[in-house]
């Protein structure tokens, strides 16, 4: 059994051939596919977070408004960059959103990709400190996060308050119990992974990764998944860590189908430079037919290894489109292969 969910970036863009033509359509049909996805019976509505973008951006908003909409469904990030949050503000919005939602919050946070603007995490106030890089910055941005999501008090109250304080430290508010387990990180390298698993965080791992063995994509991720499970053993966390992996399924079931992705282009990995340094392995796209789709996913062994698959929507395709291509997959394929 595997949960499933979708995995949206929102883009939108005016043009006449998009279904999503202004930042609010973006929301507002993230909201209704959220709403849909629970309906059908998937698992997870999760939402990817670019800035300078025409994408989704700050999710706090959504995802106080998807909770609001359902009752059942997992609302989650994949993934928040962390060299552009003030970890403290983050956390007072993650436990009101969680809160909102009644505990259904799963957020994915990480460094972050490559961005539209150069060092854009400057113009909303940070720098890294003397001898740090931005990638320092953003896991110590999450382990502050981590740190005050545990729910201890920490700051010396006003003597004169204007309200009454209870006795001791105090901590931020609100305060969702729970919520510190509920957070995953988006690693791209293996190292990344074991450092995430150390700290006692879920593991999301994306359709790219550092490319640190040149073996197929789906082989490196599943050795990357096997060394956060066994730094996450060797951590002696108490409670079973999960695992997502985020793929591009499509089930060719109608003529829409393949009209949209019936052309059978994409299916190798692909090798690329994210910056000047980092060389990255992009995984495959899959689409086929359903009885060769379930043998294709047979053989990926990441997703044999991850709890939990995120299938990246085309969302600009409309709500109703979406719908469809989460269905086909719940419906033609995850039975098959053991997942429903």
């Amino acid at each position: 059994m595997k949960k499933i969910g979708f995995l949206s970036f929102g883009h939108w863009t005016p043009s006449p051939q998009s279904q999503t033509r202004s930042a609010g359509d973006a929301l507002l049909q993230s909201i209704d596919l959220a709403v849909a996805a629970e309906e059908l019976g998937a698992d997870g509505a999760y939402f990817r977070v670019h800035h300078f973008a025409r994408q989704l951006a700050a999710p706090f908003p959504l995802l106080s408004a998807v909770g609001a909409r359902t009752s059942r469904i997992e609302i989650g990030t994949a993934v928040i960059d962390m060299r552009y949050e003030n970890p403290l503000y983050m956390a007072e919005d993650a436990g009101a959103a969680d809160l909102i939602a009644g505990g259904r919050l799963q957020l994915g946070i990480s460094r972050g990709s490559p961005e539209q603007v150069i060092d854009g995490w400057r113009h909303f106030g940070y720098a890294p400190s003397e001898g740090q890089d931005e990638a320092e910055m953003a896991r110590r941005h999450a382990e502050v996060f981590l740190e005050v999501l545990r729910g201890e008090g920490f700051a010396k109250p006003n003597p004169r308050p204007m309200f009454p304080n209870p006795p001791g430290l105090l901590r931020l508010e609100p305060h969702s119990e729970g919520l510190r387990e509920r957070i995953w990180w988006g690693a791209s390298s293996n190292a990344t992974a074991v450092w995430a698993a150390k700290l006692g965080m879920n593991l999301q791992s994306s359709t790219l990764k550092d490319d640190e063995t040149g073996e197929p994509f789906h082989v490196q991720q599943a050795d990357q998944i096997r060394a956060y499970r066994e730094a996450w053993k060797a951590a002696g966390h108490t409670r079973q860590p999960r695992v997502s992996v985020s793929r591009s399924i499509f089930a060719l079931v109608d003529d829409r189908d393949r009209a949209y992705f019936g052309y059978g282009n994409d299916e190798g990995d692909k090798i690329g430079f994210i910056d000047e340094r980092t060389r990255a392995i992009f995984g495959r796209s899959y689409a086929a037919e359903p009885d060769i789709l379930i043998k294709q996913l047979a053989e990926d062994q990441a997703i044999a290894e991850a709890d939990t698959l995120l299938l990246t929507v085309p969302n600009q395709l409309g709500v109703a489109y979406n719908a469809h291509v989460i269905e086909a997959i719940l419906t033609h394929v995850a039975p098959a292969l053991g997942w429903r």
